[in-house]
Formats: structure tokens, sequence, C-alpha cells
């Protein structure tokens, strides 16, 4: 069984004084029985790696381009992040799909230079509103799946976050039949395309998880832990999700 991994995605989220909830995760979760990751904004990436050096919690970034360099203003490699202390780092979230118009071959490009960089890539998936009304949810996270992932996919290099772009910050949480119906076909695609490295490639639900719901989420078949937005961004609302995470 994979390890259980809760990953905080603070987004375009936190100022310095905004570590002391590090500090007070750190304090409360000295030993978890599962791992911690938290993808900072870039400006905190480097100051948080240091709060949290020797410790069980890692830290990632948001995203990173193809290249290693270059005349890209405003982007942040994959050496960028690992050289701050980052282990990991978040590919194609459905807010870097809509707003930046990211589709999969440039998901599959960054994950190869995550891979390169020796990140860990926590390449995201997931349907529209309008794609699961129109029932074509399996359909359209395999496309991504297959499109976004590169040759070379193993247990230690990559994560797989499906988040359901409706349920992202909304409040709203597809049923839990729906959600293993959508776990299970991943890891069933990812077992067949890169055999047993595929059976432990974790998969990560995101969606409005929050303390209240995060047991009955967690307890669904092939959810191996979680991608958590705003309820990241404080010690008291994550550890309560992780909590439910460590006794899954």
């Amino acid at each position: 069984m994979p390890r259980k991994l809760a990953a905080g995605n603070w987004k375009m989220n936190g100022i310095g004084a905004s570590l002391v909830e590090v500090e007070a995760l750190l304090a409360a979760w000295p030993n978890a029985g599962c791992d911690i990751l938290l993808c900072p904004p870039a400006t905190l990436l480097s100051r948080m790696a240091e709060r949290v050096s020797g410790s069980s919690i890692a830290v990632g970034g948001q995203d990173c381009h193809v290249a290693a360099s270059g005349a890209h203003t405003g982007d942040i490699s994959a050496d960028m992040i690992a050289e701050a202390g980052g282990s990991h780092v978040i590919l194609g979230h459905s807010e870097r799909r809509a707003d930046h118009g990211e589709d999969d071959a440039l998901v599959a490009a960054k994950t190869a230079a995550a891979w390169g960089a020796g990140l860990i890539a926590v390449v995201c998936v997931g349907e529209t509103l309008d794609e699961r009304e129109a029932g074509r949810t399996i359909d359209v996270v395999a496309g991504q799946l297959a499109g976004s992932v590169p040759d070379g996919a193993t247990a230690a290099n990559t994560v797989i976050a499906y988040e359901p772009v409706w349920a992202i910050g909304t409040g709203k949480v597809p049923t839990l039949d729906e959600i293993g119906a959508v776990h299970d076909d991943i890891r069933a695609r990812l077992s067949d395309r890169f055999g047993a490295e595929g059976d432990g490639i974790r998969i990560l639900y995101g969606g409005s998880v929050k303390p209240s719901n995060a047991a009955e989420i967690f307890a669904v078949s092939n959810v191996d832990g979680a991608l958590v937005g705003g309820a990241s961004l404080k010690a008291d609302d994550f550890g309560g999700i992780i909590s439910a995470l460590q006794n899954a």
C-alpha cells in the first residue's frame, strides 16, 4: 500500500507572517503517520523549507517552466524550486489549465522537467461541471492522464491528483461512489501502463476537502490522500485532515 499523503496548496496566499501556521503544524505533528507536503507561493518557498528542515514535512512549488533557465519573465524553473529546498511541484492544476491555457502536452513537458531536477511531480487531472453533466468524466480524466504523464512515471517521481474542477473551492463534493469510480479507473490505467510502478503511484483527491468530510473520503478505494486548498492555510484545519488520513 502506498504511504498516504496530505498535500496543501496555498495557491496565491501567504506572506511571511503566515509561516506561524507552519510552526504550529510542526508542533502538532512532529511524527505524523502519513506524509505531509506544503506548496506555498514562490516568495515563501525557501523560508518555509528552512522552517521544516529536518522534519517530516516536505515543501514544493506550485508550477515550473519547461526550461531550466532563460528569458521567461515571471517564471520559475524546476531547478530553482529544488535549489530553494523544494522536493515536489504541482503541475497541470485546473487553475493553470484555465487561467494560462495549459494543455496536456505542456503539462507533460513540465513533468519531465520536474523529474530532470529531481522533483516529484504532482500531476492534476479533473473534469468541468459541463463535462460531468455530459457523462464524460472518465473519458476526460483518462485523456488528461494519458497526455499529461510522460513515459517513465514511477511511484517515486509521480503523484496523481484528481480534482473535479467544479468542486474546487465551491463546497460541492462528488458522492463517494463517484470519487471511487474515478480513482479506480485512474489506478487501472496507471497499472496497465506502468505495471508494478503504477500500482504504487499515489492518487490524491482534491476539491473542498475539509476536516468534516475527510475521513469518509479517505475510506474510498484508491484514495491515497488529498490535495487541499483553503483548508491547508490554517494548521488547525489541515491538522484535522492529517488526523483523518493517518487513521484511514
